[in-house]
Order: structure tokens, then C-alpha cells, then sequence
């Protein structure tokens, strides 16, 4: 006669600490629990409603500038660090961490408009409306105590005198040179007190400039001829032009693919295009019901953010339509400035009602150390939620998001004005002769022509 017997090695399921977790044994055979799907499903709505719950972005606010904050730039050497520039000529580098000032650079005589660091952080230039460009020593923060306040920095390295005002700023992600722009485009060396270069193409004024992060020779600017233009510095003229409807106050190039870069349009748009090919936009980012006024890409590459004339900052993924995201609060007012952190996790906005604000990247994320089981948890949760995202009921929960009374009638209005205005598009097409009025995809009907 043959007996079975359950045989089990004590070493199995005995802890050793008594601080050990306790082993569980599981059967993950499906059919043993047909109750599964409702379970999860269950569970990711549960999980929606919890996100909703703890969804608290905004962290702080720094206050110190007493005029409108214009620009930022962000500091290579320390990652709670950020320069901010405001119309009054004042400088400031802060400790996003403390939320305090650690020092500041006095000097320039009206708005700074463009603020930017060498890629070692030992350099800080900055650029305004009083022609003047200025070099600064970055000094050598201790960043851990910022109780006492530092003070003014000392001087200015250098300073160097131009012909007009400047309204940007960028250095090379590789390299020494940094370009500036205004009624042309200049490309300076820190060493030298004229520029090494000049590239002019037409009479309009350049808003704002951004160098490859793949290729240290090329840069993007945006003008107020409604124009996007490419330059090589190995080339004696620029490379590319493209005319748009509207212009665009901002653009950045994608880090992770760096052939690709997002435009920050004045129609309340933000247009995604390859450099390769720039007859038609890859995708056009909708959701701001006012100018889009600046835009940075999260280290990443798979995310943006955006600030508006609208009082909002939005964040976006790459290949969205529409912004994941929308932070506000009663306050803020018209958003000129944007950064994303260099580890991805914060958002910094500057905005015209002289503060700065520190934002989660996540509305819902836990601050702090996470247990391993706590991070395992959170991931489950939102692999769960991925799973049943296209449901009635979840997908109403996860899109959800109230919007200040204004923004939200004005939302409805210009949704009704394009609806009118497609309407009106597909009678005439109706009535006129067939082929005479070809349907334009949206990606290319804000697209005037490309000029080589």
C-alpha cells in the first residue's frame, strides 16, 4: 500500500529574524481565483480615487524678487540649486530646498532676459535690455546651512558692451561658446569681449535661442516674424527657415532624441517637430486657453512642461495631445518661466507676481524615503491602473481635474469657436467643386512655408 504524506522542511517557512517578513506561499494558478479581474479592478479604482485624494503638488513659494521673475537657469554643480532673473535687473541663486535666497548678483541696469551656465556650473551668464552681457563666478556653495543669508556676490567677471539688447541666452551643452539673441543672432567666447559670430537673417527681433544637446554646433531660435530657424556654426549663413501663423515665444530641444524639439506657440498651442523634416508638425500639444509663454523638457525626455499667459503650468507627455497635468493656484499669475529639476522630480514656475513656486512632477507622490515595500506597492497600484485605464469609470476619475472658474469658460468658448469654425470649413467644402478645398491636417494648417 502506498501512503503520501506532506513532508516540510521547517527552513521554509521559519524566519530567521524576528524582524524577517513573514514567507507567503502562493498558488498562482488563474484558475483557482475567477474573482481576480474584479479584484483588480476594484483595486484600480480604489487606487484612482486615493491618487485624487493625495494629489497636493505645490510645495512652496520663494519671494524676494520685487518685480516680475522673467527667467531661470538651472545649476549643473548642485541639483536644489536655481538662478532666477527678474525685470528689475536683480539676480538671485536660491536653495530650492531651504526655499530661501543663498546669494545675489547686482549689476544690471533693466530686465534680465536671458539667464544660462557653462556646462562645468563654474560660469553664469546673463543678458538684458541694457546691452550688456555679464559673466559671473559661481561661487562655491555649501548649500547645506542657508540660515545665514550670503549676501551680494562680488563683481562681475566681465562685462561686455553691445550694439542692442538681448532677449536670450544658451551655452553648449559640450563646449565654451554661448549664444545670445536680439536683433541677431551672437555667438560669444567667455574669453573674448566681442562676439566670435553673427548670423542675421531678416529685420525682426530673436526671442529666444537653444543649442543641440546632440550636436554642440546647432542651435534653434524663435523670432517675432512668426519664424523658426536652424543654424550650424560650422556654416556661414543659417541653415533653415520655417514660417509659422503665429509666433513662438520658446523652444527646447528634446534631450533623449535630440533631432526632435517642442515650439511654445503664441495660438495657445505647443508644436512637436523633427528636425528633418519640418513641413509638418509630429504632434501638436493642446490645453492652454492663453499664449504659451515658455516650455523645458524633464531630463528624461518623455515629459515637458509649459507655462502660460493663462496662469496655469501644464505638463505634458511627449507624445500627449493633451496635458496630463494642469497646477494652479489662486495667486499665481501669468507664467513667463519653467524648469524642470535635473533629477525629474520637481517643477520650478516664475511668474509675474515677483515668486517663484516648487511643484511635484507628480501631484500625488510620496516626499521622502520609500520603503521597499511601500515602492513596490506604488508600483502595483499603477501598473493596475494602467491595466483598466481605458475603463468608463476609471478613466473618468484619472482625467478628472478642476480648473479655476475663468480658464474653464474660457476652455468652452474656444472649444466652441473651432467646432464652429470646422463647420463652417465643411460646408464650404460641400459646396464648392470636389478636390478645389483639400482637407489640411491640423499639423501642417499652422504651417505657412519652409525656406531653405
Amino acid at each position: 500500500m502506498r501512503v503520501k504524506v506532506i513532508s516540510r522542511s521547517t527552513d521554509e517557512f521559519t524566519r530567521e529574524r524576528s524582524q524577517d517578513l513573514q514567507k507567503v506561499f502562493r498558488n498562482y494558478d488563474p484558475g483557482l481565483r475567477s474573482q481576480e479581474k474584479a479584484v483588480e479592478y476594484t483595486r484600480a479604482l480604489n487606487a484612482a480615487k486615493l491618487e485624487k485624494i493625495f494629489a497636493k503638488p505645490f510645495i512652496g513659494a520663494m519671494d524676494g524678487h520685487i518685480d516680475a521673475v522673467s527667467c531661470m537657469a538651472k545649476n549643473p554643480n548642485h541639483l536644489k540649486a536655481i538662478f532666477s532673473g527678474s525685470m528689475d535687473g536683480d539676480i538671485r541663486l536660491w536653495d530650492i530646498a531651504a526655499r530661501k535666497t543663498v546669494c545675489q548678483f547686482p549689476g544690471h541696469q533693466g530686465a534680465v532676459r536671458g539667464l544660462t551656465t557653462s556646462t562645468d556650473g563654474d560660469l553664469l551668464v546673463s543678458c538684458g535690455v541694457d546691452c550688456t552681457v555679464r559673466l559671473w563666478k559661481v561661487p562655491m556653495l555649501k548649500m547645506v546651512d542657508t540660515s545665514e543669508h550670503t549676501g551680494d556676490s562680488s563683481q562681475p567677471s566681465a562685462v561686455y558692451t553691445w550694439k542692442h539688447a538681448f532677449w536670450g541666452a544658451d551655452h553648449q551643452w559640450d563646449g565654451n561658446l554661448f549664444a545670445t539673441v536680439g536683433a541677431q543672432v551672437d555667438i560669444w567666447d567667455p574669453n573674448r569681449s566681442e562676439p566670435v559670430n553673427s548670423f542675421e537673417w531678416g529685420k525682426d527681433t530673436v526671442l529666444s535661442v537653444r543649442f543641440d544637446p546632440g550636436d554642440c554646433n546647432i542651435l534653434i531660435t524663435s523670432a517675432s516674424d512668426r519664424s523658426l530657424t536652424l543654424y550650424d556654426l560650422r556654416m556661414s549663413s543659417p541653415a533653415t527657415k520655417l514660417i509659422m501663423k503665429t509666433r513662438c515665444n520658446s523652444v527646447c530641444w528634446n534631450p533623449r532624441e535630440p533631432m526632435n524639439f517642442t515650439a511654445a506657440n503664441e495660438d495657445t498651442n505647443c508644436y512637436s517637430f523633427d528636425a528633418r523634416k519640418l513641413n509638418e508638425a509630429k504632434i501638436v500639444h493642446k490645453g492652454h486657453v492663453s499664449a504659451v509663454m515658455d516650455i523645458d523638457y524633464s531630463p528624461t525626455g518623455r515629459e515637458f512642461v509649459t507655462g502660460s499667459y493663462d496662469r496655469t503650468v501644464r505638463i505634458f507627455n511627449y507624445l500627449g495631445d493633451h496635458s496630463r497635468e494642469i497646477y494652479h493656484t489662486k495667486r499665481m499669475q501669468r507664467v513667463f518661466c519653467v524648469k524642470y529639476t535635473y533629477d525629474g522630480t520637481y517643477l520650478v514656475s516664475g511668474s509675474d507676481d515677483t515668486n517663484l513656486r516648487l511643484w511635484k512632477s507628480k501631484a500625488s507622490e510620496q516626499l521622502g524615503v520609500l520603503l521597499p515595500r511601500e515602492r513596490k506597492k506604488q508600483e502595483y497600484l499603477d501598473a493596475v491602473k494602467e491595466r483598466y485605464k481605458h475603463l468608463p469609470e476609471v478613466k473618468r476619475i484619472v482625467r478628472h481635474r478642476h480648473l479655476p472658474k475663468p480658464i474653464y469658460k474660457a476652455a468652452n468658448l474656444r472649444r466652441t469657436m473651432i467646432e464652429a469654425e470646422n463647420r463652417k470649413e465643411e460646408r464650404r467644402r460641400k459646396h464648392s467643386a470636389p478636390g478645389s478645398m483639400p482637407v489640411q491636417p491640423f499639423r501642417k494648417r499652422r504651417i505657412i512655408k519652409e525656406v531653405e
